[in-house]
């Protein structure tokens, strides 16, 4: 409650939730409100009228329905890679910190070897094998299974700076296995940290959605913001200037990128005590 109370201080923090939950709150709420429909309404590109204030797509849909599926996908998508990605790589640097030795190596060793490997290659070979099937699901999972890296490492930092605590010390003379270690003594001392990986990482699953998307390599089976703006692009929305038809995608995956970034900052200067001195 104190560490509440403290972000609650933060300027930033009270921005960057405020915005985030108020998209979280539009892709939820949003379409009991408003009626999502991904028939023909109009014709192609038609511009925006006091009833479809953001107009039509190349197909003659709504675009505001579209943007309400995009979101409640995108959010999907980075929630679902923020969980994969996250999990990885806290139990993996978690444990190769606690063990230290060839353990940590060989894990340190793998780690490595990913990181080499540029993860937005590997996530376009393996989005582009699948020809037939992309769903929202598998490019969350695809996503989440080649960006944990970082986050293993940044995560094994931690863990190997607390092993050597008088409290962990005491729980191993105590005879706590290797696993009880780790979930009662370090993972509740480093989980404000791993938080901080986990909001990290679902902007990083938004992104990468959207950037796959952009080169045609996104979900087959519904619409995305990534979508929405591959498909301005292929019909020449960009060129002609039909600012509707990317504008809106663009300025809510930059504030929601936006709003995580506060989140993560803020949380920063306050659980991290050299940031608060």
């Amino acid at each position: 409650m104190k560490l509440l109370k403290n972000l609650l201080k933060s300027p930033m923090f009270v921005i960057g939730a405020s915005l985030f939950l108020l998209t979280l709150l539009i892709a939820l709420v949003g379409p009991l409100f408003y009626k999502i429909t991904m028939a023909r309404v109009g014709a192609q590109y038609d511009a925006p009228t006091a009833k479809f204030i953001l107009g039509m797509d190349d197909l003659g849909r709504d675009y505001v329905s579209l943007l309400l599926l995009g979101l409640r996908s995108s959010l999907f998508v980075g929630f679902l890679a923020g969980v994969i990605a996250t999990t990885i790589g806290t139990l993996i640097g978690i444990y190769g910190g606690f063990r230290g030795g060839v353990v940590d190596d060989i894990l340190n060793m793998v780690t490595n070897l990913f990181v080499v490997i540029p993860s937005f290659v590997v996530l376009i070979l393996i989005s582009a094998s699948f020809s037939e099937g992309r769903s929202l699901t598998l490019i969350g999972v695809i996503i989440g299974m080649t960006t944990w890296t970082w986050s293993a490492r940044a995560v094994r930092a931690q863990s190997a700076a607390l092993k050597s605590k008088d409290h962990i010390s005491l729980a191993k003379l105590n005879g706590d296995n290797t696993l009880r270690v780790l979930l009662i003594h370090i993972l509740p001392y480093i989980f404000s940290y791993v938080f901080m990986v986990f909001i990290l990482q679902v902007s990083s699953g938004i992104l990468s959605e959207a950037a796959i998307s952009m080169i045609g390599l996104g979900p087959m089976d519904t619409v995305s913001l990534g979508t929405i703006l591959n498909q301005a692009k292929n019909t020449g929305a960009l060129g002609d200037g039909i600012w509707w038809a990317f504008i809106p995608a663009t300025v809510v995956i930059t504030l929601i990128v936006f709003a995580l970034y506060l989140i993560n900052t803020s949380m920063e200067g306050v659980f991290n005590p050299r940031l608060r001195k």
